[in-house]
């Protein structure tokens, strides 16, 4: 960590005009209504030069927020470039302070942050950061989100109710983003709701290696609910192998009943294949209804690890297997305890696409 981020931070007196947070003196007065808490450190260098051309691109950086640091050191380890300094701080009421401590103009910038759980506070932060961007005159700022907050509001399925997808959508354009790169999207029309160009991943390929490695027996790839047919299909195909379809009639948020299995999955091994793993009653009951119907053993995947409220002790105290995640969402303490849930990378396959971005070449061949 360099010596610029140790240095004490002072107190922003309410009667201070126009302070500049972090450099300013330090007040003596009782009555100091605010204090920056710093909460995100200068990176270290990268050790690995995967490409010469980016290594010594100056005009190429990515920066990260808070929400998922370990996996933006990951990306850029892997792209053999540095994590962009910045200073990251906090109000002693919560606001978020940011600041870029290197020079971006005209430079093509990526942002790394997903906006998992506290999904407001990190919100709030990328839009920040990309305020910040904008202003220093940055020459194009793509979000790199491997987890988009807010997705699943993407209709009114119920009258008065919002379409936050769409409106944090809006909210991220109009803090300047030019370009949006996500990773296994709630739905897919949610490209729609952007006015930018919109690269959508899917984790698809690294989870579709780890289980061809496991080379399961008379396997079965299962999709939750309808929603996720299309999914299902994609990997289904790409494992060479049947599909099934479960029934699902959700009775309110997070609340869920399985209604029917579509299938054959007697004798057979399952693996159920869903894009989000929140409180994880929709899976366990999943795995139930397919026991219930003859299944040898169940098996889940996910991309995003959301994993809220008894989400892990629904998990650890299931029928399934094992239930293998991405690193969109980092796992909280008590998930990694929990032996039956693995973690993927996607590191690469982000790193690669970041690349292809920069470079002006197609996207499209990652989804092989």
């Amino acid at each position: 960590m360099s010596e610029q981020n140790t240095t004490a931070v002072p107190f922003l007196s309410s009667s201070d005009s126009n302070p500049a947070p972090g450099h300013g003196t330090e007040s003596s007065k009782q009555g100091a209504e605010f204090q920056l808490t710093p909460v995100a450190s200068t990176p270290k260098p990268a050790e690995k030069k995967r490409s010469s051309r980016l290594s010594e691109d100056k005009r190429f950086k990515i920066f990260s927020g808070s929400a998922n640091r370990p996996l933006a050191e990951e990306i850029c380890k892997f792209l053999g470039v540095p994590v962009g300094e910045t200073r990251l701080q906090r109000f002693s009421d919560g606001e978020t302070h940011f600041q870029l401590l290197e020079n971006v103009r005209g430079a093509d910038v990526f942002v790394v942050q997903p906006t998992c759980h506290p999904v407001d506070r990190n919100l709030v932060e990328l839009l920040i950061m990309m305020d910040a961007l904008r202003r220093a005159s940055a020459g194009r700022i793509t979000v790199v989100a491997p987890y988009y907050g807010y997705a699943r509001q993407d209709r009114k399925d119920r009258p008065r109710v919002a379409i936050t997808s769409k409106l944090v959508a809006d909210l991220l354009v109009t803090a300047g983003a030019n370009r949006a790169l996500f990773v296994d999207l709630h739905a897919a029309q949610i490209q729609g709701f952007f006015n930018i160009p919109v690269d959508h991943l899917f984790a698809s390929p690294v989870l579709v290696g780890y289980f061809r490695d496991l080379n399961l027996p008379n396997l079965t790839v299962v999709s939750p609910d309808a929603g996720g047919v299309e999914r299902a299909r994609f990997f289904a195909k790409k494992m060479e192998v049947p599909l099934a379809i479960v029934d699902k009639r959700r009775t309110d948020i997070n609340v869920t009943e399985v209604m029917n299995v579509i299938g054959d999955v007697k004798g057979r091994t399952c693996l159920i294949l869903d894009d989000i793993v929140d409180t994880a009653g929709t899976l366990v009951k999943t795995a139930e209804a397919l026991l219930e119907q003859g299944a040898e053993k169940v098996y889940a995947c996910a991309s995003h690890a959301v994993l809220s409220g008894p989400a892990v002790e629904r998990i650890a105290s299931s029928p399934i297997e094992e239930l293998v995640v991405t690193n969109t969402i980092p796992l909280s303490e008590e998930a990694s305890n929990v032996s039956k849930i693995k973690v993927l990378s996607i590191a690469g396959l982000l790193g690669r696409a970041i690349e292809s971005i920069h470079m002006e070449t197609s996207v499209s061949t990652l989804f092989n």
